[in-house]
Order: C-alpha cells, then structure tokens, then sequence
C-alpha cells in the first residue's frame, strides 16, 4: 500500500476505496460494516479534532444498509456505490444548510445537491457528513466563528489549513476515503500539505460546481493518487448549471502509468518575496524533484515571475468582494464574523472602482506568466506553502490582516492562471510533521499531473504510520 503500512494492520476505515470497492465484489465485508467502522473512528476522533458538521449517524447506516442490499443483489449503484464521501460544507447537499462558516447565516436547508454532490451520490457514494471550513472560506485556517477550531490529527496544537479544513482533517484521521472540497487559492491544497493527504485542485471547469466563481475549483482530497483519479471520474460529468464548465472529455482517469524519461520538470522553491522558506520545506520539495530525475526526467530551476503586484491586485480584488457582503451586515451580525476577516474586508471599503479593476486584471498577467512558463517546461514541482505548520487557533500563519496572503503564494497563482494543481505528501519535518509537495500542469493536463503524483507515491518511501486517536 503506498502508505507504507501493512494490510493487517488496517481497519475497514483505513482502507482506500479501491480496496473496498474490491471487497465489496468479493464480498469480504459490505458497507454497513465499513460506514460502522468510519462512525466509530469519527466519534472516538471528533472530541479532538472537531471536523464535521452536520454529522449524521443514523443517515448513514441507513444509507449503507441500503448499499449492502444491492451489493448482495449483485446490483451497485455505481462507481462508488457504498463508498464512505464527506462534503464540504459549502457545497450544497440536499436537506443540510450552508452556513458557510458564519453564525450570520439563515440555516435554510438547501433544495437541491450542488453539482459535485450529486455526481457523488447518483455514484453510490454514501455522503455521510459535512465537514468544516473557516468565516466565509477567505481563511487557509482551521478557526471558524461559526464551526469553532478543526485541529490537526498530526498534532492537535497545531492548524489543518483551510478552506476545506475539516476535509483535511478528516482524511488524516481514518473517515474513510473519500472527501470533497473547494479551492480558490490553495483551499484543498494547503490542507493536503498540513495533513499528509493528497488533493488536487483540477483545471478550472473540470470539475462543473455551483456557483462558479473566477479561479474556483472543487477537488478531491484523499490518502492515495488512485481514489483522486477514480473521484474525478465522476466528479468531472457534465452538469448545466455552471456556465464556465469543459466540454465533457472522455479522460482515462484509471490510466495512470507514465514514463518520466525525458519530462521536463521545473522545481521552484523561491519566489524572492512572501513568507520565507522554511528549511525542512525547502529539503523535501528539492528531495521529490531529484526523485523524478533519479527516473529520467530533466529538472530544472525555474523563475515563476509571480510578483508583489500581482498578490496585493488579487488581495484588492477579494477584499472589495468580501466587502460587498460585509457592507451589508448590521454591526450586531459584524460582531459575530471573526475580527480578522472583518477587518481585511473593511480594506475593500476605501478602493476605487479603478483599485479594484487594477486587481481583477492582475488574473490576467497571471495568466500569461503561466503560459510562458509553461511553454518551456511540462511540469511544475513547488512547496505547497512556505512554512510546515502554525497554532491551530490563529486565522494564518502571521496572523496579520493587512498581510493574509503570503502564506499562499505557491497556491494561488494556479487558481487564477487555471491550470491543474496537487498537493502530495513528500516527507516530514525533523520532529515528523507531514510536507506536501506541489505538481503544477499544463492547463487541461489534470490526467498528467496525477500520473506525475502517481509516479512520486510509488517513489517516496514508506510514509509514517496515519495519526491514532488519543486516549
């Protein structure tokens, strides 16, 4: 297995699900007793690391009885009938409100599954609960006023990152296989990077969500680069309701044997601004690149060009939009948001309409820096983030609103230029805290940048062993 432990020591929670999936048919255990297996990790872990919301117990084992009576009948539902899915919480599943973070929000159940949840469920998938996310998902944080801290299985002093914290956290922890979230600046990557899982942040559009916004993408965050790509198999079906979605490719998403022999790989660990790059970060990133080339592939140190200006339009532009929602608060439903974010918004309140053109723009020089890089070289190996890990109470790593963004620098960029993003697990830290390790593609190249992932988890070495639960 490639997290370097043995069968026997893995509980029906641990498994990927590939490997349920394989003894579903083989009939070695069925849902029921996998979902009972995944409510027990989740309660013996929740007191500690406080990663779901809306979590549903008795939902689920319905779900699963219903599963394990098709698996019986020899009739799966799908792809991933029976399958254990956590979901975001800002991604609308039917019956559960969005709150989005916040105690402001009305709790009105939402009508329908967002496209990503729908996908999941008509495949089988049981998506048993929610998990959680910061005030407004505008932090790579844990703290949330609304969900309280999601800590890190890893070490619980310690923050998941964000947006999709609670989908971090869970997957580190043994909630099953499988989780969705949502990325617009690094927000399944940063995650993945903090809690040693992998995730990918497709190309824009890849993957139809709802509602579509400008750089966001909902990915799949998972153990292994096998559940991603059998996630995106189905998360990356055609739906009507986002305007900006692909036209639907017919992607062999299982196909993921590569030959790294002559792939022109670009390793980047400085940007020349921003946080500073921490030394075991550095080790480790530097570590995965001489990996691929010890298989063939030509690395190369790389420039991005990513620049202060370019970060500061982006941080005008999202303050002036958050702004848009906060301006509409009374000062009693301000007082309940997270001082932090408030604060950031009100920087929106005094640009000008040209301020925030300005920044809108810089999406498009950052857009054309990604295809000139990307014209020289087939793949991108980066940090995820500068830093291996921060408290699990602060809302970034400098805890500083008037600088929220130097933390994502590696991430970002990606989000705005659309191209494919993953975060792998690459190693650890001197005291044993999980690095992830950034594979950037071409736009459209999401089938590459998992066989790349693919590659590298096969090349890695044995992974520590996944954090228990404390006693």
């Amino acid at each position: 297995m490639s997290d370097g432990l043995s069968s026997k020591t893995m509980t029906l929670n641990d498994l990927s699900a590939t490997e349920l999936l394989a003894g579903y048919y083989s009939k070695q255990f069925s849902p029921s007793e996998v979902m009972d297996e995944v409510i027990a990790q989740a309660e013996r872990w929740e007191p500690h690391l406080n990663a779901l919301y809306a979590f549903d117990p008795d939902g689920a084992r319905r779900a699963a009885r219903a599963s394990t009576e098709r698996w019986q009948k020899g009739e799966p539902q799908g792809l991933l009938d029976g399958v254990p899915v956590t979901i975001k919480e800002n991604v609308a599943t039917q019956g559960t409100p969005v709150p989005l973070g916040v105690p402001i929000t009305a709790l009105t159940p939402a009508a329908v599954d967002a496209p990503p949840a729908a996908r999941l469920r008509e495949a089988g998938g049981i998506l048993w609960s929610k998990t959680t996310m910061p005030d407004f998902g505008m932090l790579s944080s844990g703290l949330s006023s609304f969900h309280g801290v999601t800590r890190n299985p890893w070490d619980v002093s310690q923050n998941t990152g964000g947006s999709s914290a609670g989908a971090g956290a869970a997957g580190a922890a043994g909630y099953g296989p499988l989780h969705l979230g949502t990325d617009i600046g690094g927000s399944v990557r940063l995650p993945a990077n903090w809690c040693g899982i992998f995730a990918l942040k497709p190309s824009l559009g890849r993957v139809p969500i709802d509602p579509p916004y400008v750089g966001r993408c909902a990915g799949p965050m998972t153990r292994t680069v096998d559940d991603s790509a059998l996630m995106m198999s189905v998360l990356s079906q055609p739906d009507p309701r986002d305007g900006m979605s692909l036209p639907p490719q017919g992607i062999a998403w299982s196909e993921l044997d590569i030959d790294l022999r002559g792939k022109k790989i670009g390793l980047l660990t400085d940007l020349g601004f921003g946080m500073p790059l921490e030394d075991d970060v550095r080790r480790v990133v530097t570590e995965a690149a001489r990996t691929l080339e010890t298989q063939g592939a030509i690395v190369e140190e790389v420039q991005l060009g990513f620049t202060r200006e370019m970060m500061d339009g982006l941080d005008a532009f999202w303050r002036a939009r958050m702004w848009d929602d906060v301006s509409k608060l009374s000062e009693e439903q301000r007082a309940q948001v997270l001082p932090y974010i408030v604060r950031w918004a009100e920087g929106g309140a005094t640009l000008s309409g040209v301020d925030v053109v300005r920044g809108f723009n810089q999406t498009m020089a950052v857009r054309a820096m990604g295809a000139t890089l990307f014209a020289n070289i087939d793949y991108l190996i980066s940090p995820v983030a500068p830093v291996v890990s921060f408290a699990a109470d602060l809302p970034s790593p400098l805890d500083d609103p008037d600088i929220p963004f130097d933390h994502i620098l590696y991430t970002v960029p990606w989000n705005m230029a659309e191209n494919p993003a993953a975060s792998i697990n690459g190693g650890y830290s001197s005291k044993g805290f999980p690095i992830g390790v950034q594979i950037v593609g071409r736009r459209y190249d999401d089938l590459g940048v998992l066989r790349i992932a693919k590659a590298f988890e096969g090349l890695r070495g044995a992974q520590k062993p996944w954090p228990t639960p404390p006693r």
